[in-house]
C-alpha cells in the first residue's frame, strides 16, 4: 500500500481550523483542505493537501491512502517528534497486510527536515514538493514597487547605496573634458543617482517639514525663528573672522603653524561671534518657553553657560597663541567657573522662592 503523507510541520491546519490530526482518508483530507483554504487562502499548506489528493487520484495500479500529519509551531525537535507520533497513529490504523510505503508531500525544505523521522517508521518512495505558480500583472507589480519605495526602511537600505553607486561614474569623469563622449551618459547617471538619493533620504519630506516649521514660526509668533536666523548669520560671520585670523597667523609666523595653533587661531577669531549666536538663540528659546507657559528659571542658565564657555575658550586660545600669559588663563578659568556656579545657585534660589514653572500669559 502507498501512503500519500501530507506534512504540515508547523501545524497551520490545527491552529487555524481546529481540525484534529492526524487526518486519514480522502474525504477527511479534502474537508480539512477546504477548511484551511477558507480560514487562510494564502497558506501554502492548502496546496500540500490538495496536491496529496491529486497524487492519490493519479495512482490507480495499487491501493492508496491519503493522510495529513502535523507537528507543532516553534521548536523543530518538538515538531518532528509530534509528526512521528501522529505517523505511528496513522500506521496503526491502516487495515492492510501489505507493506506500507510513503510518498511525502511538502511545501518546502523546512518540512522536509522531518524525513528521517518518517523514514525510521516507513520506507519512503519519494518526496513531492509543491511549488505554486503565480502570475502578477503589470498593475500589481506597479503597486508592489510603489509600496517598496514608500517604505522608509527599504529606502534607506536599497535606494541610498544604489544612488551612491550610480554617482561613482559621474564623479570619475569630472576630470575629463566636457566634450568627452561619456559626458552625456555621466550627466544622465548623475541625475538618476541624485533622484535615488533624494528618494532614499526622503529629502522631499524633510523639505516639506522645514517649510512647515518656518510657516509655524512666522505665523505662530515664535521669537526663536528670528533668533535662530540671526544666530546662523553670526555663525557665518564668525567663520569668516576665524579664517582671517588663521591667515594672519600664517603670514606673521616665520614657520608654518602646527595644527593646535591653527585651531586656536580659528577659535580666537570666531569666538565672540559664536558666543553671540549662542546667547541670542538661547534667549529666543527662553522667550518662547515663557509664551508657551513652560518657562523655568533654570532655563536662563543657558546664555550664562555660553558666556562661561566663551571665557574658557578665549583664555585657552590666547595662551596657545601667546596673546595672554598663564595668569590670564587662570583668571578666565576661575572666572568662568564662578560665573557658572553663581548662575546655577541664583536661578535655583529664584525658582524655589518664586515658583518653578511660569504661567502662560492670558
Amino acid at each position: 500500500m502507498l501512503l500519500v503523507l501530507c506534512v504540515d510541520l508547523d501545524d497551520d491546519l490545527g491552529r487555524k481550523t481546529g481540525v484534529e490530526t492526524p487526518v486519514v482518508g480522502r474525504d477527511a483530507v479534502e474537508a480539512a483542505a477546504v477548511e484551511l483554504a477558507t480560514a487562510d487562502p494564502e497558506d501554502s499548506d492548502v496546496n500540500v493537501l490538495f496536491e496529496g489528493l491529486h497524487v492519490a487520484e493519479e495512482i490507480t495500479d495499487e491501493a492508496v491512502e491519503v493522510a495529513a500529519v502535523t507537528g507543532v509551531d516553534g521548536s523543530d525537535v518538538a515538531a518532528n517528534r509530534a509528526v512521528g507520533e501522529e505517523l505511528d497513529t496513522v500506521l496503526a490504523g491502516l487495515s492492510t497486510s501489505e507493506d506500507v510505503r510513503a510518498l511525502v508531500v511538502t511545501d518546502g525544505a523546512q518540512d522536509e527536515s522531518v524525513l528521517p523521522v518518517i523514514r525510521s517508521r516507513v520506507p519512503i518512495d519519494g518526496v513531492q514538493r509543491v511549488v505554486v505558480r503565480q502570475a502578477q500583472d503589470l498593475e500589481s507589480m506597479y503597486y508592489t514597487i510603489k509600496q517598496v519605495l514608500d517604505d522608509p526602511e527599504t529606502r534607506g537600505t536599497i535606494l541610498v547605496p544604489l544612488g551612491i553607486l550610480l554617482l561613482i561614474y559621474p564623479l570619475a569623469i569630472v576630470a575629463e573634458e566636457l566634450g568627452a563622449p561619456g559626458a552625456v551618459f555621466g550627466v544622465t547617471s548623475a541625475l538618476l543617482g541624485f533622484y535615488l538619493l533624494s528618494r532614499g533620504l526622503a529629502l522631499g519630506q524633510r523639505l516639506d517639514s522645514l517649510v512647515d516649521r518656518v510657516r509655524e514660526g512666522l505665523f505662530g509668533g515664535r521669537v526663536s525663528f528670528v533668533t535662530y536666523l540671526v544666530a546662523v548669520l553670526l555663525l557665518v560671520i564668525g567663520g569668516f573672522t576665524g579664517t582671517e585670523e588663521v591667515t594672519a597667523l600664517q603670514n606673521q609666523a616665520p614657520d608654518a603653524p602646527d595644527v593646535i595653533e591653527v585651531i586656536a587661531a580659528m577659535v580666537y577669531g570666531s569666538l565672540q561671534w559664536f558666543a553671540a549666536a549662542g546667547v541670542v538663540s538661547s534667549f529666543g528659546r527662553v522667550v518662547d518657553g515663557y509664551i508657551d507657559g513652560e518657562f523655568e528659571w533654570r532655563h536662563l542658565n543657558a546664555p550664562v553657560y555660553v558666556l562661561a564657555i566663551a571665557f574658557i575658550l578665549h583664555g585657552v586660545s590666547s595662551y596657545v597663541l601667546d596673546y595672554g600669559d598663564l595668569s590670564y588663563l587662570a583668571f578666565t578659568l576661575t572666572g568662568a567657573t564662578l560665573l557658572g556656579l553663581f548662575s546655577t545657585f541664583a536661578f535655583a534660589l529664584m525658582e524655589s522662592k518664586l515658583g518653578g514653572r511660569g504661567v502662560k500669559p492670558t
